[in-house]
């Protein structure tokens, strides 16, 4: 046996023999129900005995969870994969990389000739399988190491600018890709066509929100048809968990310190739709929604026994709804959250557009005036509800008068929370294949417009809050040199605000950063408070200033 040399140096790139638990590190990207994905990784694999590093560059093994809700969401998705098979090459090669989450699930036989520098990809149905998955790519990691080493050729990095299948760069990647040993390098794919997963209480799950707050998934998939959104070919159909788990998730939350319940699901207002009885297929539109709820027996679950079951809880705390659809919206809805005083008193309702063209070829499923009727009705049956929503333009057929028609509805309308996104062409979708594509140019420059509309809106709306006092879930502390930075953008809610809005400055003092219930976490604006309060609790706040999207407060 040859004997080392102390003083000889590892090659670079190099790191010395592993000792102690395997240590995996994890980055999630994307929306909340991708997250509470990430953290039901991070619990199995802690329930398995690996340990969790927050330092990308030490672990063992590194997941990326990654989104494809649009292109935008996938060039990060991308860029983020790519940027740590780079840092791995410089600073630990024998690392596994693994790819989770919503790109694999869609792009699942084009991924491995696209980005051969992975180790293992896995789906949304194979969160709980996470250690078994890191043990298989941490053995093709090393077999790539060993070939390497042999003098095998590798395929060089790139950045594909798409993952259509049928796109130029996919023909490029498949032409490289057949000049490598495709069985020393393929890497293993464990990725369901049709997921249907969906977690339970006893799921281990490691929470990666602040100690307050928490996303409770109440269902996962989506049954709607809307021609823009690759959503249900990605998460599968709806299928809702039994009210009884989500209720027993929820006390256990709230007996560790949780304040705000965020219940999300693809589209919340259809759970339990599922679980009904002699059900035959999904139910869309408004009418047959609302009859169906009706004759629904007794006993099953909706979103409406959920929400009271939830409010009925002892404890401070509030329950925030998310992901609600405007056709599955009912009176007994609007009724169960003005009577439960725990639910925030705010709603996430993306419309899309208001339009009749436009809503009938994104088959919205609704109408204009359905639309006006519903939000009046909300308004009126929840007292200082707070509405947000979210519209697309440059939608293909959108013309300049139907968004004019848009424009003037965002103005009468006054949403308190709106965000909007340019139209993304999405392959696999019905609108991809439409005629009238609006340039990008366009797109832009009505997005713009329809922020700079809401902006003005969100100035009286924030001006309207000085003077009164509210209750606010106190966050953390932060500083003038923050605020800033303290913009907003979230894949799934929109262009909340971007760039550098004008804004009055609350001076340079020390804040505490809050939300109140008009708020949602990391979607919505936030109210900076000057005093001291405890992070992590609620408190009564007297609003004295504002900004464009934020109010300033003191404490009450």
């Amino acid at each position: 046996m040859t004997k080392k040399n102390a003083n000889e140096q590892p090659p670079a790139g190099t790191k010395p023999p592993r000792e102690g638990p395997l240590k995996v590190g994890l980055i999630s990207l994307g929306c909340a129900k991708n997250l509470v994905d990430a953290e039901i990784m991070l619990g199995s694999l802690l329930k398995d005995g690996v340990e969790i590093t927050n330092d990308a560059e030490s672990a063992d093994a590194l997941i990326v969870n990654t989104c494809s809700f649009i292109d935008a969401a996938q060039e990060e998705s991308v860029d983020t994969i790519l940027e740590s098979a780079q840092v791995r090459e410089a600073q630990n090669r024998e690392q596994a990389l693994i790819v989770s989450g919503c790109l694999p699930q869609r792009f699942r036989d084009e991924l491995p000739k696209l980005l051969p520098e992975v180790d293992a990809y896995m789906g949304i149905d194979q969160v709980t399988q996470v250690s078994d998955i890191v043990r298989q790519a941490l053995q093709h990691r090393a077999e790539r190491m060993r070939n390497a080493k042999r003098g095998t050729r590798n395929s060089k990095s790139r950045k594909p600018k798409t993952l259509a299948p049928d796109s130029s760069v996919t023909a490029a990647a498949n032409r490289q890709w057949s000049m490598v040993n495709r069985r020393s390098f393929a890497p293993p794919v464990d990725v369901h066509p049709r997921p249907n997963y969906i977690p339970d209480y006893a799921t281990p799950r490691f929470r990666l929100t602040p100690r307050h707050f928490a996303y409770v998934k109440i269902a996962e998939g989506c049954n709607h048809p809307c021609s823009f959104c690759i959503i249900p070919r990605m998460r599968g159909s709806h299928r809702s968990r039994p009210p009884a788990d989500i209720v027993a998730e929820a006390r256990q939350l709230i007996a560790d310190g949780v304040k705000e319940l965020n219940l999300i699901s693809q589209d919340s207002t259809y759970y339990g739709l599922d679980l009904r009885p002699n059900r035959a297929g999904s139910i869309a539109a408004p009418e047959t929604f609302a009859a169906a709820a009706k004759a629904l027996p007794a006993d099953t679950p909706t979103l409406c026994t959920l929400l009271r079951d939830l409010n009925a809880l002892p404890g401070d705390f509030w329950i925030r709804l998310l992901y609600t659809h405007p056709a599955h919206w009912t009176d007994e809805l609007i009724r169960t959250i003005a009577e439960c005083p725990k639910v925030a008193r705010y709603i996430d309702m993306p419309l899309q557009h208001i339009h009749e063209n436009m809503l009938e070829r994104m088959r919205r499923e609704t109408s204009q005036q359905y639309i006006v009727d519903l939000i009046r009705r909300i308004r009126a049956g929840i007292p200082g509800i707070a509405v947000r929503t979210t519209f697309i333009v440059g939608f293909p057929g959108e013309t300049e008068a139907c968004f004019r028609t848009l424009l003037d509805f965002i103005d009468e309308t006054r949403f308190e929370r709106l965000g909007v996104f340019t139209y993304s062409r999405e392959e696999g979708t019905r609108a991809a294949k439409m005629e009238n594509q609006v340039p990008e140019g366009i797109r832009k420059r009505r997005r713009d417009l329809a922020m700079a509309g809401q902006l003005k809106v969100a100035r009286k709306i924030s001006r309207a809050f000085v003077g009164r006092t509210i209750k606010v879930l106190v966050e953390q502390k932060t500083g003038a040199e923050d605020l800033p930075r303290a913009n907003v953008f979230s894949w799934e809610h929109g262009l909340v605000r971007e760039g550098e809005p004008r804004r009055s400055t609350p001076g340079s003092r020390t804040f505490l950063v809050a939300r109140s219930e008009a708020d949602a976490p990391d979607i919505d604006g936030r109210v900076y408070v000057r005093g001291r309060l405890r992070p992590g609790e609620f408190a009564l706040v007297r609003i004295t200033g504002h900004t464009d999207y934020d109010l300033i407060a003191e404490p009450a």
